[in-house]
C-alpha cells in the first residue's frame, strides 16, 4: 500500500456549543477507502475547550478492493438510513 506524509490541521472543540474534531489532510485528495493516521494530535482536550493546531499526518491509499468495498458498504449504509419508518397513529 501507498504511504504519503502529508501536513494536517486538526481542529477540536467540546463546549455546550459543539462537540467535534476534524482533521483536514493538506494539498492531498482523500478517496473512498484511504485512512489518515494523524501524528501528535491530542487524543482528547477538557470540557469549554478549543483547540486548532498543525501536525503531520500519513495517508495510506486503499488498493482497488478495498475502494470496491467501501463504495458497495456505503450503498447499504445510505440504504439503512431510509428504513427508518413512520408508524401510523393509534386509534383509541
Amino acid at each position: 500500500m501507498k504511504q504519503i506524509d502529508v501536513r494536517c490541521f486538526v481542529d477540536m472543540e467540546q463546549s455546550p456549543e459543539s462537540l467535534h474534531a476534524h482533521a483536514i489532510p493538506e494539498d492531498i485528495d482523500i478517496r473512498p477507502g484511504d485512512s489518515v493516521l494523524v501524528h501528535g494530535a491530542p487524543s482528547r482536550i477538557g470540557y469549554g475547550e478549543r483547540l486548532t493546531l498543525e501536525c503531520s499526518a500519513t495517508v495510506t491509499r486503499a488498493n482497488i478492493f478495498g475502494r470496491s468495498w467501501t463504495h458497495l458498504t456505503a450503498i447499504f449504509a445510505l440504504v439503512e438510513l431510509f428504513e427508518v419508518g413512520f408508524l401510523p397513529k393509534e386509534s383509541t
